[in-house]
């Protein structure tokens, strides 16, 4: 990749002024190394003349020691790492702004792209569990979101683009350097322990970055991660779950939301597509993909508690009928209600006694502890700015702007 440089023509005359082409000198672009799966990393280095296993020695430095310095990187001679200074980096999403919750809650609002750019948000989430200190953190893949999903702050921004492999493994790279950056390199280790694939956009629709970056953190030279602690949620890209079953094992969650079509298509338009039954089939043909890890014994059950819209009784009786053939943990999860939003959040009796009905149906069931709202960290916030190629944004102001007029016209 090359960028054009013109040369000033003040000091020409007229004539050469009329006839001179602008000179053009070649800039390379030095090679992000972050994004690159051990196979790529692998050929890099064999193009460059040298034996491929360096590729798992620098996949060591950047992942597991989290090292951006190649002259740091000891175990290679000085005349390689040279070479590499010279035409690679290791660079991680700029971090225009990072905010740490009282709760434990991180938030980073990344720049990604040329110049100013467009912002994503990644949430890293602590709790405690039987293991120790789990920290789960919700990565994004898209700029934006172009799936509109009617109580999703992001889905409002509408979309921009695709984030690149090294921009989303990124996110993981910079949540686990943030608790070492005053760690001596040979005392770091990952702290990140589960990951979602959950934050803005929707993964299926970025799939190579996503399955390149998803595998960058199974990788024993990278991060290692087990693959019953690596989660893709879906809204349901049905044609893309088979795709995945195929191409890895991890676990999957499905921004379910509704229990019938009707009310899936008001929530989560991209049902009028693939609707329940499909949906549901496509999940069970991916429990059914050969595998001995946990990750595929069930599949995860996002639901958002929506007061008086998908809350009642009778929506809990059809989840049930929904996912009777579908190892299911299922996961409530209290609305964040957003500026303008055009729903609340269904109230703690209900929802205990949503919880109640499905775990007597033998499901279990929990229900997400709201964390990071001091820093606009909970799930459905993730906003970011960006250029919207959609320009829904622009069209639910209108529709905000409309209904405000209404109700201030009727009193």
């Amino acid at each position: 990749m090359s960028s054009a440089v013109v040369v000033s023509s003040e000091n020409l005359d007229e004539k050469q002024q009329s006839v001179s082409m602008p000179v053009v000198h070649a800039v390379e672009k030095k090679v992000n190394l972050l994004g690159m799966s051990r196979a790529e990393l692998e050929k890099f280095f064999e193009d460059l003349g040298e034996k491929k296993f360096r590729a798992g020695q620098v996949m060591k430095w950047m992942h597991q020691y989290f090292v951006t310095d190649f002259a740091e990187m000891s175990n290679i001679s000085g005349k390689l790492r040279e070479k590499l200074e010279k035409i690679c980096e290791i660079k991680a999403p700029e971090v225009v702004h990072r905010n740490y919750s009282k709760d434990g809650t991180r938030k980073w609002v990344f720049r990604v792209g040329d110049g100013e750019g467009s912002l994503v948000e990644t949430v890293l989430i602590p709790a405690e569990d039987k293991t120790g200190a789990r920290k789960t953190l919700c990565i994004s893949s898209q700029v934006g979101c172009a799936l509109d999903c009617s109580f999703c702050s992001t889905g409002k921004q509408g979309f921009q683009r695709d984030l690149t492999p090294a921009e989303i493994i990124g996110q993981l790279w910079m949540a686990n350097y943030s608790y070492m950056e005053d760690v001596p390199v040979a005392e770091r280790e990952r702290t990140v322990t589960n990951v979602v694939m959950m934050g803005m956009g929707e993964p299926l629709l970025n799939y190579d970055a996503v399955l390149s970056s998803m595998q960058l953190m199974l990788d024993d030279f990278a991060y290692g991660m087990s693959k019953r602690r690596v989660t893709l949620s879906t809204s349901g890209v049905v044609p893309k779950i088979d795709q995945l079953a195929q191409d890895i094992d991890v676990a999957l969650a499905i921004s379910l939301h509704a229990p019938n079509d009707e009310l899936r298509n008001e929530l989560v338009p991209i049902n009028k597509k693939y609707p329940l039954q499909q949906l549901i089939a496509a999940c069970q043909r991916y429990l059914a993909k050969d595998g001995n890890e946990s990750s595929r014994r069930h599949v995860t059950i996002e639901y958002v508690m929506l007061d008086g819209v998908n809350d009642k009784p009778e929506h809990a009786q059809q989840l049930l009928k929904l996912l009777k053939n579908l190892p299911s943990k299922i996961n409530l999860i209290p609305f964040n209600p957003f500026p303008h939003a055009p729903y609340g959040r269904s109230s703690r009796n209900r929802i205990i006694a949503f919880q109640k009905t499905l775990s007597d149906a033998g499901f279990v069931c929990t229900i997400r502890q709201t964390r990071g709202d001091d820093i606009d960290a909970a799930c459905g916030q993730l906003v970011g700015q960006v250029a919207d190629r959609t320009r829904r944004a622009e069209q639910w102001k209108k529709k905000v702007a409309q209904r405000q007029e209404i109700l201030r016209t009727q009193g």
